[in-house]
């Protein structure tokens, strides 16, 4: 984090530099000045993270200045030094908005104690302020991905681009970092965006019903077709599918898939007819379908025209708290603001669910005030005798460490149960119980 900029006003020469010293020391970086309104019209000018006055000056009162600084729209914390004859004045100022104020003669480690809670708790007021304005700001793209991360505005920049170009895309990225999304951008940013989009989940259509779910099929085809169904490539003719997970589709139909798309034609089952389509697709993958031992590489390179990268939520970690908020807002609009624990707990945790986790919590904050973000993360009551700045990111970090146990358990045992029950001592339900409150699921870590 860069330096806290203060301004030190003091007439007194070797007092001067003496507290720059010490200050400086303590690593902030100090700019000095002997006079008052010397110091005010550079105050105009320049960014202060806290601003240290003497009360008694050779131009103007430390009272005077700080009016003049409030009434100029100054908002760095100004924190006065006073000397005994002068604690009234100092209480004055108190009543008009300082900080503190420190007598002298002072420990140095007091005052830079204190300058260093005016600039944490200044540097948190503008943080919070500036991420209102940004999200009270919002427009177009970045209504959708929202983020002010300079990966976020390249991604942004990214979208926006490859939206007009009228070719075939995979979107890359972790489970709930928000592909459709982004998919659903290029779509709304294309000249197809009239069009349908039409989203389809690749790892969730049954094998047996995989041809059908695609490809349509006529009436009387199989048992239970009783009527004519248009399958999801004919559904967006002229539009956009996105195949989500498509790393799951069964290889045989890849090779249908790469036919239609080769062809721009689709057959139903038990049709007969080549049905022309036209459409834009656009796949999503959690892991590298180059090379990819379970995925046709000439279906590969049909969709591979241009790529997208999806961050997950850990590598844009300056954007959990407009997230949060963004979204605690959309689910209440009165929602209760964000405390400093709830920031240390959302920081420190590893948000193994991307977005789409980070959403769910910050919706269950902003409609259940009994909750903190601790409380949610670690899915465990937090007793009210248990002191504040106490266990907050080691709560976090144990809910990680359980986790991440449970999961190399099941991969290594490809998720079979009974293994992983014998390898962690876990009766059945609480190891149920567990898996339920990580969200982790054993068809994941199969091979089949």
């Amino acid at each position: 984090m860069q330096s806290a900029r203060i301004a030190l006003i003091e007439d007194d020469e070797i007092v001067r530099q003496a507290t720059s010293q010490w200050l400086q020391l303590a690593g902030f970086d100090v700019v000095e000045f002997g006079l008052g309104n010397e110091a005010f019209d550079v105050i105009q000018h320049q960014a202060f993270d806290a601003i240290i006055s003497d009360v008694r000056l050779p131009d103007i009162d430390g009272i005077t200045l700080l009016e003049k600084l409030i009434d100029s729209g100054v908002s760095a914390p100004v924190l006065i030094i006073t000397g005994h004859g002068d604690v009234d004045m100092a209480v004055k100022a108190l009543h008009l908005g300082a900080f503190d104020f420190i007598e002298k003669p002072f420990q140095p480690d007091r005052l830079s104690s204190r300058v260093s809670q005016a600039v944490e708790q200044f540097r948190a007021q503008t943080s919070t302020q500036l991420r209102g304005e940004y999200l009270a700001s919002l427009s177009g793209l970045e209504k959708v991905l929202v983020g002010q991360s300079e990966v976020m505005k390249r991604l942004r920049e990214q979208v926006a681009r490859i939206a007009l170009i009228d070719t075939n895309v995979i979107i890359y990225g972790e489970t709930g970092c928000g592909k459709e999304l982004v998919a659903n951008s290029l779509h709304k940013g294309s000249g197809r965006k009239s069009y349908q989009f039409v989203p389809i989940n690749c790892g969730a259509i049954p094998e047996n019903l995989f041809e059908s779910e695609l490809f349509g099929h006529e009436a009387g085809a199989f048992t239970g077709a009783a009527k004519k169904r248009i399958g999801k490539l004919e559904y967006a003719d002229k539009g956009t599918l996105f195949l989500d997970e498509i790393e799951s589709m069964p290889t045989a139909m890849q090779v249908k898939v790469l036919r239609s798309l080769q062809e721009n034609t689709v057959e139903r089952v038990g049709g007969n007819k080549q049905i022309n389509i036209d459409l834009r697709v656009v796949a999503a993958a959690k892991e590298d379908l180059r090379d990819h031992p379970e995925f046709r590489q000439d279906l590969y390179y049909r969709l591979n025209v241009a790529q997208i990268y999806i961050p997950p939520l850990r590598e844009r970690g300056e954007d959990i708290l407009t997230l949060f908020e963004h979204f605690a807002k959309e689910s209440n609009p009165n929602a209760r603001p964000v405390s400093d624990a709830d920031k240390k707990a959302m920081m420190s945790y590893g948000w193994p669910g991307n977005v789409r986790e980070l959403r769910n919590v910050a919706m269950r904050f902003a409609l259940d005030d009994t909750m903190s973000v601790l409380e949610i993360l670690s899915n465990r009551p937090v007793t009210s005798s248990e002191p504040n700045s106490m266990g907050v990111p080691l709560a976090v970090q144990l809910h990680n460490f359980e986790r991440k146990v449970l999961e190399e358990a099941l991969s290594r045992h490809q998720g079979r149960i009974n293994d992983v029950m014998q390898e962690l001592d876990l009766p059945r339900r609480t190891l149920n119980q567990k898996m339920q409150k990580f969200g982790l699921n054993r068809t994941d870590f199969t091979d089949s």
